[in-house]
């Protein structure tokens, strides 16, 4: 659906997009995400033809949009501030851009109610714009983005202004908005956990480039560098050193679990010029309590800090050998206790959960 061919943008001397070409499948839930200026939304905003490119190409269904503007494009957008008309009803809002479509008054009752229904508004076309929520606002502008029947929807930032009960509700509706819809929808987003929810593939960015693109488990338990990996979710590095390689193994030396063999997999390309480190994810060490035996390998430790969050804990725990902490995630299930501060303790791991960055 969506085509980028080494798309650059400059800004002045300013490079603000540099070299991207990637492609977004039809009827794909697709996230932009990286950190501010890196050039996010201004690649969402090249789709839309708010902003030109300085070389390259962005191809929409197989055609070029050189020279067509932002309202000849098969594409719609809704933007952070959702751009709600306060002395409009919910059902004016709505259908504001098929007014100049010349269309009798039934129909467009008719169109304006189905979009409202299909937001879960239904009903709701006669309120005053003033008197929504927060939530309500975002769902109208979806409506009146999807109403135009769109190829691809452009969603800029769209549920940052909500508070986090009423974000995660609207990840779901977005996730199942798309799926009843089909079309293809681009997110731009600076919230990892939203991205990882809501894409099938997402792209992260860096200083106007794509450092990678994938699939949200790919990204979370392969990343290939150590930048995405610190980006993505919580990581912890221990020093490395690599012993051998051969036959697609790699044979590593890491403070605080020994030796271990990893696949060549586990070692991602990029380097990052602080010198080799294994990465592993909070919840792939486990603590073993009274009566546990690891499954794989074991260490011991000391628990340094815990952090208590109801359903989870947290412990920052230093490994034997080691000169700083590291994070475990666990499940607060029914009898299990949670360790005080200082507390020795074992810990079961796995070399298949270690990433190898050089």
């Amino acid at each position: 659906m969506i085509a980028f061919q080494d798309v650059h943008k400059y800004y002045s001397d300013y490079h603000a997009l540099r070299g991207i070409t990637a492609t977004i499948k039809a009827g794909e839930f697709f996230s932009l995400l990286g950190p501010s200026g890196c050039g996010k939304t201004t690649l969402l905003r090249t789709i839309a033809g708010f902003e030109g490119i300085s070389a390259g190409a962005v191809m929409i269904d197989g055609k070029n949009m050189a020279g067509v503007p932002a309202n000849q494009r098969p594409t719609n957008m809704v933007f952070q501030s959702y751009a709600i008309f306060p002395h409009l009803t919910v059902g004016e809002n709505v259908g504001f851009g098929l007014r100049r479509a010349g269309l009798a008054k039934a129909e467009l009752a008719a169109k304006v109610d189905e979009a409202l229904a299909m937001v879960g508004l239904k009903g709701y076309g006669a309120r005053a714009a003033h008197a929504l929520s927060g939530g309500q606002r975002q769902r109208v502008a979806l409506a009146r983005a999807l109403i135009l029947k769109p190829k691809v929807l452009l969603l800029d930032e769209p549920l940052s202004a909500l508070d986090k009960k009423m974000r995660e509700q609207m990840q779901v509706e977005l996730i199942r908005l798309q799926r009843q819809v089909g079309i293809t929808f681009i997110l731009v987003t600076h919230d990892q956990e939203e991205a990882l929810v809501m894409s099938d593939r997402i792209a992260v960015m860096f200083e106007g480039e794509i450092a990678q693109l994938a699939d949200p488990e790919t990204l979370y338990r392969r990343p290939n560098s150590r930048r995405v990996a610190e980006f993505i979710g919580t990581m912890n590095f221990l020093p490395a050193q690599v012993i051998s390689e051969a036959g697609g193994k790699i044979e590593v030396e890491a403070k605080g679990f020994g030796r271990a063999t990893l696949d060549a997999e586990q070692a991602p390309g990029a380097s990052s010029g602080e010198g080799p480190a294994v990465g592993f994810r909070p919840e792939t060490l486990t603590i073993l309590f009274e009566g546990q035996t690891a499954t794989d390998r074991e260490t011991t430790a000391t628990i340094e800090e815990v952090v208590y969050f109801g359903d989870m804990t947290y412990y920052d725990v230093r490994l034997e050998g080691t000169d700083k902490a590291v994070r475990i995630s666990m499940r607060n299930v029914f009898g299990r206790p949670v360790l005080d501060i200082g507390a020795r303790t074992r810990v079961a791991w796995s070399p298949g959960a270690l990433v190898l960055f050089r």
